[in-house]
């Protein structure tokens, strides 16, 4: 189990949609007021990451006033994506999973008002958030975000930036207004973190934000990342694929990935390729499925494992030699930025379903050094004078 400090003088968190716990395993310094998930499976991994005082299992509709009077400094919330990803229908607020952010804000909007509001709320997200419906679901989310008194900014992190994954994610930040540092919002959007897309939103809907838009203005990550090599199970019962299998999934390659293939043979050392299955149109408009691959040191992004294809392979190619396998699970717990003090569940799909819908921890420490802790700092010093 990974221990925790706890203590009256640390800042306290709650953590709804909390799925394996990553955000606490990011959060070292502080104390988690509670956690919440409706998802058993993760709720179980959960307990055995960090047991289960601090646990509420269930709808999120159901989390008891008592529980959100405490004294907290800050809200994290990763609700499901799907309905907002690439990979998804598009439903955005709209579809049944991603719509249950209205329920979490219908919760904790009453609270709020009646006095209990956080220093800050971290909401996260797929980036395609800000784009999908032409932008319309993620000008809901600032709205009613705004609505509750805070200020309100986003970043786009790319996970690639922490770890060895390609992993784009939304990061809308709000704050109180009497807890924001005075150098914490920019006049104007910045690298790294302010995308075009981003950029984009706040010039078509200025009118609708209006003034409580922020720039929040962080520094460029410095933080050593883990190699994709450092990753690696280089020993442990895994099934790796057959040669037959292995030509097969060569022929299902796009004359691309092909051509990395060859180059990889051709380096004169041995290279890691990250492999996914993906539907792509030919040249009549029918889907076939491709075999696209990587050798630039990342894996692709992580998903949930609801089809062999959300499954990413592994190729190791050295000289003439060609070998394959799937991801095994604690490869896509280090992805995420994980220690193997981890506990991860017996079977392989729920495992690799608690990396795929996670939030990679060094992101959360990284926005904890240089946007939580100003805040906190903010706060102490306006009590103390």
């Amino acid at each position: 189990m990974i221990m925790v400090p706890r203590s009256e003088k640390l800042p306290r968190f709650a953590e709804f949609f909390c799925g394996g716990g990553m955000v606490r395993a990011g959060l070292p310094g502080w104390e988690c007021a509670f956690a919440n998930d409706i998802d058993p499976m993760k709720c179980t991994a959960y307990r055995e990451n960090f047991g289960g005082d601090a646990l509420i299992e269930g709808d999120i509709a159901h989390v008891s006033d008592d529980a959100l009077q405490q004294r907290i400094d800050l809200y994290w919330a990763s609700s499901p994506c799907q309905d907002f990803s690439l990979a998804g229908k598009g439903a955005g607020l709209e579809g049944a999973r991603s719509g249950v952010f209205g329920t979490w804000i219908s919760r904790i909007a009453p609270l709020i008002a009646a006095g209990h509001a956080p220093k800050i709320i971290a909401f996260e997200n797929v980036t395609g958030l800000v784009t999908r419906r032409e932008g319309r679901d993620f000008l809901s989310v600032v709205s009613d975000l705004q609505r509750l008194g805070y200020l309100v900014g986003a970043l786009s992190i790319d996970a690639a930036r922490f770890v060895p994954q390609s992993r784009p994610r939304l990061f809308v930040i709000c704050i109180r207004e009497d807890a924001v540092p005075p150098d914490l919002a920019g006049a104007e959007p910045s690298e790294p973190f302010h995308t075009p897309a981003l950029r984009r939103f706040r010039e078509r809907h200025a009118a609708e934000i209006g003034d409580r838009w922020r720039w929040w203005s962080l520094p460029e990550p410095t933080e050593p990342r883990r190699e994709l090599v450092d990753c690696v199970e280089w020993t442990g019962p895994h099934r790796w694929l057959s040669e037959p299998e292995i030509q097969h999934l060569l022929g299902m390659m796009s004359p691309p990935s092909r051509d990395r293939v060859t180059a990889a043979r051709r380096s004169g050392e041995p290279r890691i390729g990250m492999l996914y299955r993906r539907g792509r149109p030919d040249a009549e408009g029918r889907i076939r499925q491709r075999a696209e691959v990587r050798f630039d040191g990342l894996a692709g992004c992580l998903r949930t494992p609801s089809g062999g294809s959300s499954r990413q392979t592994m190729l190791l190619i050295d000289g003439d030699e060609t070998r394959a396998r799937l991801l095994s699970a604690r490869e896509a717990i280090r992805l995420m930025g994980l220690g193997d003090g981890y506990r991860i569940p017996e079977r392989y799909n729920a495992a690799y379903k608690v990396a795929g819908d996670g939030v990679v921890a060094p992101i959360v420490t990284y926005l904890d050094r240089h946007l939580f802790q100003p805040v906190l700092a903010r706060t102490r010093a306006v009590i103390a004078a």
